[in-house]
């Protein structure tokens, strides 16, 4: 082997350890992992007494936000945060006594269903119970 062959078959072998190096670590960013991500089909949301009537407070759910209401007349209720038209954040209005997705002025009544706005469907709801201290809030109505 003379040293042309040589440099030219050590360089081309540096090159390709170089592009699997950096190839395999963004080929297994890219995939998504095999197993199966667990499902949340409850959640304790709040303490009995953390709301006050007319409030609501958003939590966790799993991966996604969703939001537990305590309407005026004291009833529990809960629905996924996520509106549905762009997947924004939806918050409860004390003021205007419904929800409402700052993203594009859509509303909800506390049934879940669309007052005004662009949001096509209504809010998925929740079922809410109340165990000793702890409010739950369970997927699956």
């Amino acid at each position: 082997m003379n040293r042309r062959t040589f440099v030219t078959a050590f360089l081309g072998g540096g090159a390709a350890a170089f592009l699997a190096a950096v190839l395999y670590p963004l080929a297994r960013f890219l995939t998504p992992p095999r197993i199966a991500e667990a499902t949340t089909n409850s959640v304790v949301a709040a303490k009995v007494g953390e709301l006050r009537p007319n409030s609501g407070k958003i939590f966790a759910f799993g991966r996604e936000p969703a939001l537990l209401v305590l309407t005026p007349q004291g009833e529990y209720r809960a629905f996924s945060a996520v509106c549905t038209h762009l997947q924004c954040t939806v918050q409860y209005r004390a003021d205007l006594q419904h929800i409402w997705c700052a993203c594009h002025n859509g509303h909800y009544d506390l049934s879940g269903n669309v007052v005004s706005g662009p949001p096509p469907r209504p809010l998925a709801p929740f079922q809410v119970v109340v165990r000793g201290e702890e409010i739950l809030v369970v997927r699956g109505v």
